[in-house]
């Protein structure tokens, strides 16, 4: 099970396959966990095609629990894009991959347009898999941000630390917020959690809240910085509270070369998505980036590589 710190912060990584490099940013919210790529903790497509070992047999795959999700550790500062973009830029350099396609899902779309934003040079491409944004995706953040600030408040960081330690996390128990999978994980973090004076926590807590969810767009990139990606895009729209049509439109509409794969989220399926990502990377190999091996690959033993470096602090 190989860590490496990124950015001071001990991550939960793991790289395999062979082919073009592709780096993955796990749907979930807060729970953006290398699991959800597995039959096992997946949901929908990614469920359906057992996404890691899948893609592993047409890419050399590298995923990971992002900060402050899974087996990664944390640290308490405001939260933000760069943050978030830094661990994965680090993670990238970690594999060797100078330059990658990126195949995000969920709040993991969101990472990928923040990546490309600052680092257009690695990318190759850009899979957008149900990109969330809308009025309802930016209340539910909002609101979680706020049952955390209450419980805090009232309870105490001691009673965060406590509830945390049930093992859930943000996303499914608001209560504990961002910092809550951390301080499950590691007891050094968790102490150090507890004694740090509430409101200069909440200040913490109020400046990510106001950063991560501050619009109702598609979240990761402002409208003037969407329309500077000069990358070649697909946008796999999702359908539902979290994950709005417009917000997949309002791409398509600002992202100068995206395209939008003209399937409902009703009609997609693992096969028909795994089909439109290698359909996808096919065309991005003819730019000259290195192209994935055929889709025909039955039987085909799964290349896997992967790598530690010294753990660190989390």
């Amino acid at each position: 099970m190989p860590f490496a710190t990124l950015n001071g912060i001990r991550v939960h990584y793991v790289i395999q396959g062979e082919g073009a490099p592709l780096l993955m940013f796990a749907p979930g919210g807060f729970r953006s966990v290398i699991s959800r790529w597995t039959a096992a903790g997946g949901k929908r497509e990614w469920q359906e095609m057992d996404a890691l070992a899948t893609l592993s047999r047409h890419f050399t795959c590298i995923a990971y629990d992002r900060r402050e999700s899974g087996l990664s550790g944390g640290r308490v500062e405001p939260l933000t894009w760069d943050l978030y973009v830094r661990e994965a830029k680090e993670l990238l350099d970690l594999a060797g991959a100078p330059r990658a396609l990126l195949l995000g899902s969920c709040f993991g779309a969101s990472l990928a347009l923040a990546f490309a934003v600052r680092h257009p040079g690695a990318c190759a491409g850009l899979l957008l898999h149900w990109p969330v944004g809308g009025y309802r995706w930016m209340m539910k953040g909002r609101t979680f941000f706020q049952r955390h600030i209450d419980f805090a408040r009232s309870q105490g960081l001691g009673a965060v630390v406590a509830r945390a330690a049930q093992g859930e996390n943000f996303w499914l128990d608001p209560e504990i917020g961002p910092w809550g999978s951390p301080a499950a994980v590691y007891p050094d973090f968790a102490a150090a959690l507890g004694a740090w004076p509430v409101e200069d926590y909440l200040r913490i807590v109020e400046e990510s809240r106001d950063t991560l969810f501050n619009d109702t767009m598609p979240s990761g990139a402002t409208g003037d910085e969407l329309q500077k990606i000069d990358i070649p895009a697909v946008i796999m729209p999702g359908n539902d509270s979290s994950h709005a049509y417009s917000a997949s439109w309002a791409l398509k509409e600002l992202m100068p070369r995206a395209e939008l794969w003209e399937v409902m989220a009703e009609q997609q399926n693992g096969r028909n998505t795994l089909a439109e990502i290698l359909r996808f990377t096919a065309s991005v190999s003819q730019s000259g980036f290195p192209p994935a091996p055929g889709a025909n690959t039955k039987g085909k033993p799964l290349g896997s590589r992967s790598s530690e470096s010294a753990r660190g602090p989390s």
